[in-house]
């Protein structure tokens, strides 16, 4: 915006309902895991866990199908210059062992670099 005009420069679909729908992961927050898990699943500490296949018959792309890039997040604070996102995910979310309640923070800076 040096030139004062705005517009729109982020990839993305102009209705909220297709982004579930075509999953693309555009400026998504990915996890429980970023990346693939092969195998089904893990073993941790001698306990197997199965994961939710979502690229083919037995691998997990960035935390299943419900991962976090899937979800609603609930604003916890904003201002103009940022945004804090939060979620939970409880012990089992996606297969995954543990609890985890997880933040996120977007802050444009002077140069409006996100």
């Amino acid at each position: 915006m040096p030139d004062g005009r705005l517009q729109s420069v982020v990839l993305g679909f102009e209705k909220f309902e297709d982004y579930p729908k075509y999953s693309p992961y555009f400026g998504a927050v990915v996890g429980r895991y970023a990346n693939r898990i092969s195998g089904g699943g893990f073993t941790l500490d001698g306990q197997r866990y199965t994961l939710d296949q979502n690229e083919g018959p037995n691998t997990c792309l960035h935390g299943g199908a419900g991962g976090f890039s899937q979800r609603v997040w609930t604003i916890d604070a904003y201002n103009k210059e940022s945004v804090t996102l939060s979620l939970h995910s409880p012990d089992g979310d996606q297969g995954f062992p543990g609890a985890l309640d997880v933040k996120c923070t977007y802050t444009l800076s002077e140069s409006t670099i996100l």
